[in-house]
Formats: structure tokens, C-alpha cells, sequence
């Protein structure tokens, strides 16, 4: 028996993977396919990674409802939240966040300065970083009423009076205008004496 001969882009041996009668996939797309289960896999023990880091976060955030429970409305310094990214971070405010160490057991309390970043806090007990944090909490709030108190005026000098200046500048002014064309007078006057 002969097989007629198949014409298209799914012509190819017949590896006995795939019966005769259907097509057989382009070898690109299952290449695709393979590298798209491969990477699922590799990016699920990521994934989990990223969860376990993300509940981490979010048991601190918990523990720190109190703290932030004290603080009073008309303080908008801070703005908690657990970011997904990358990285999940727990900010509390612009420049201080949470983000788990390398092992994913530490907790790294950090701070942007335009220094560059420091590490406020690092410890594996949550009760450690909330204390740190309510340290911080309580920083900021001093660093926020010391700019909005009003400066107080400086106490006004009392200026001493410099006795007036005479107008006498422009006598002396004219005196040494005098002399020195006397002077003048007197050197051009020697000096055609003596050529003479």
C-alpha cells in the first residue's frame, strides 16, 4: 500500500506520534507550548514564594491596626498598603516600607533617604518591627508639628544710632584739590627756573 504524498506546511515524516490522517502541529508552536509549561512551572514555586512573602506582610499589617489606630485623623502622613510587585512591600508611608529579607523569614524595616536607602529594623519578630515602626510613627509625627508651628518672631535689636557723618567731605575735598595744584604750580615753576 502507498500513502499519497501530503502537501502544505504540515507536510513531514510521519514520526508515528501523530496518525497519518491528521496534520501534525508546526514544530515552533510545540516548542512554544513545552517552554510555556516549563516556565508555569518554575514561576508556581515563585508564586508561592511571593504568597508566603505577601501573608508575612500581611500579619504584620495586622499587628500594626493598633498602632495606627492611634494615630489622629487629621494626620495624613501615612498611608499603609501592601504593594504587589516584584518585590511585595508594606509601605506606611512615601519613603518607609516592609519587605522581607532573602531567607523570606526576616522582616526589613526600610527607609529612602537622599542618601540612598537604610534599614531602619531587622529582625524574624513581628513584635520587633512594631516597635520599630512605632518608633518611626512617633518620629514623624514630632518632625510634622515641629514644621507647622509657627516660627517665632525673633526679638527686634536695638539699633544703636552712628552719629551723622558732617558734610564736611566735600571741604576736604576741595582743600586737597588745592594743595595739590599748589604742589603742581610749585614743581613747574622750579623746574623752568632752573632750566633758565
Amino acid at each position: 500500500m502507498s500513502e499519497a504524498p501530503s502537501t502544505g506546511p504540515s507536510a513531514g515524516p510521519n514520526t508515528g506520534s501523530n496518525p497519518p490522517s491528521e496534520p501534525r502541529p508546526i514544530r515552533l508552536r510545540d516548542a512554544l507550548h513545552k517552554a510555556r509549561i516549563e516556565a508555569a512551572d518554575r514561576t508556581g514555586v515563585v508564586v508561592d514564594l511571593r504568597d508566603a512573602e505577601v501573608a508575612r506582610l500581611e500579619i504584620l499589617n495586622e499587628e500594626l491596626d493598633p498602632l495606627f489606630a492611634q494615630v489622629p485623623d487629621n494626620i495624613d502622613l501615612f498611608e499603609r498598603g501592601i504593594s504587589n510587585g516584584e518585590t511585595p512591600r508594606l509601605w506606611l508611608d512615601v519613603v518607609a516600607h516592609v519587605v522581607m529579607g532573602r531567607d523570606k523569614r526576616i522582616y526589613r524595616f526600610l527607609q529612602d533617604t537622599r542618601y540612598g536607602r537604610i534599614v531602619l529594623a531587622e529582625s524574624r519578630d513581628v513584635p520587633a518591627i512594631v516597635d520599630a515602626v512605632t518608633d518611626y510613627v512617633a518620629r514623624r509625627m514630632v518632625e510634622r508639628e515641629h514644621a507647622l508651628a509657627p516660627a517665632e518672631p525673633p526679638e527686634p535689636k536695638a539699633v544703636e544710632e552712628r552719629p551723622r557723618r558732617r558734610r564736611g567731605g566735600f571741604w576736604i575735598f576741595v582743600l586737597g584739590f588745592l594743595l595739590g595744584a599748589a604742589v603742581l604750580f610749585g614743581f613747574a615753576l622750579l623746574s623752568s627756573l632752573k632750566s633758565l
